[in-house]
């Protein structure tokens, strides 16, 4: 799986089951000698927006139609928050929580930021029409024996286990006021 962006011409991270740790490197590298001259004079609050709309967007960026498995969420918070602790100066070794310095800096978590780009997809899919050409690919059923084994999540089965987790329905899912409203909390 491809985890791509651009900001500035700094980032290219490919995540895939096995390769996910040492790339995240090249991120969290690319950002801090193309952005630290920047963050030096920088108040806290301000690093906490840049962080969101370079690091996270970058990170994250057609993310909603990523079949994601836990070991890539790990990998995902584990850069961000390498990133985190950066911006605010802090080390792994200080032993600070990470929700403090999420709420220091203004910061959402990385995976609750994933799973509304996955819901607000998931929902925009839902509102084509049947004949189109994205619903077909979504709501399409693979025929044939499956192999052995536990069979990968399909997007669809995570999208639709994040509906759950929100207490969105269908027809919440297919209407964009309440699905906004569910998915941001509001």
């Amino acid at each position: 799986m491809l985890l791509s962006g651009a900001g500035d011409g700094f980032i290219a991270v490919l995540a895939t089951s096995g390769g996910c740790m040492p790339r995240t490197g090249v991120l969290i590298s690319g950002f801090t000698s193309s952005v630290g001259f920047l963050l030096c004079s920088t108040v806290v609050t301000g690093r906490g927006r840049l962080d969101s709309s370079f690091v996270q967007r970058s990170m994250l960026h057609g993310s909603e139609t990523w079949p994601v498995r836990n070991e890539n969420e790990v990998a995902l918070q584990w850069a961000e928050m390498r990133i985190v602790r950066w911006m605010c100066g802090i080390k792994l070794q200080d032993r600070v929580p990470s929700k403090g310095l999420r709420e220091r800096l203004g910061l959402d978590d990385i995976i609750s930021v994933l799973q509304q780009n996955r819901l607000r997809w998931y929902g925009h899919v839902l509102q084509k029409e049947d004949s189109d050409l994205v619903k077909k690919c979504m709501e399409y059923q693979v025929e044939g024996a499956r192999p052995r084994g536990k069979p990968k999540k399909t997007w669809t089965e995570i999208a639709e286990k994040d509906c759950q987790t929100r207490k969105l329905n269908r027809e919440d899912a297919m209407d964009c006021n309440k699905r906004r409203k569910k998915i941001r909390g509001d």
